[in-house]
């Protein structure tokens, strides 16, 4: 059996495989940028040259776009997820709530590809890997926690805590053009609206839409409220 030179072999080896964690991680990082500022509907060659690295690098890490994704999006869900968690152990259940609807609508609203992988994975799971089943029943378990303190309106569910994010997400898509900040006053409006009586309101910290910026905002893009998906 001939000699092996390990002195010389192993530092090239090791060399091969640091270079290849940093372009991995660079392509990870160049889709989640290109995601979040362009939808899911961008190209490998697109993360490619975001990333400064060779098509072909891209492709023998990430066989088609749909590994991307999900290698980029589980990230982002299991911290939803943590977030949620944080909430339901808060001290405050109604504080709790509020903290994991405000990273939500955060999350939805300043991260284009984030908002498309939550709306699309509950008619196609097959799609995505990511693990949304993480998040539900703890959402649930916040909501019901905030229902039985009797700090929302009695009737309110988790579902409805989904579907109001989604529409904070359709407002500040709406609005984005002339106020990228405008989320934060449509959440707390929606926030004020399921809150009980007793429970402290939201101050409303961005000042609302001139009729001038309503129209600006309808000017640039088609509808009052379109769609991301396609």
């Amino acid at each position: 059996m001939p000699d092996v030179n390990l002195a010389t072999t192993a530092p090239g080896t090791r060399r091969l495989r640091v270079d290849a964690a940093r372009n991995q991680q660079r392509i990870v990082d160049a889709a989640r940028e290109l995601f979040a500022d362009r939808g899911l509907e961008i190209t490998l060659d697109d993360v490619a040259e975001r990333a400064g690295v060779g098509v072909g690098t891209v492709y023998r890490r990430f066989a088609n776009r749909r590994e991307l994704v999900s290698e980029v999006f589980t990230g982002h869900i299991r911290e939803f997820a943590e977030v949620a968690e944080e909430a339901l152990v808060a001290d405050d259940p109604w504080e709790g709530l509020v903290r994991l609807f405000e990273y939500a609508c955060r999350r939805m609203a300043t991260d284009r590809g984030f908002s498309e992988v939550m709306l699309e994975l509950g008619e196609d799971r097959a799609r995505f890997d990511c693990p949304r089943e993480e998040i539900g029943p703890t959402v649930a378990a916040v909501m019901e926690r905030a229902r039985a303190a009797g700090v929302v309106q009695p009737g309110i569910e988790a579902t409805d805590l989904f579907a109001l994010i989604y529409m904070v997400d359709s407002l500040a898509d709406f609005a984005r053009p002339i106020d990228s900040d405008i989320w934060r006053r449509y959440m707390a409006i929606t926030l004020n609206g399921i809150r009980a009586a007793d429970t402290p309101p939201q101050a409303l910290t961005v000042n609302a839409l001139s009729l001038a910026e309503v129209e600006q905002a309808k000017a640039a893009k088609p509808g009052p409220f379109p769609s991301r998906r396609r």
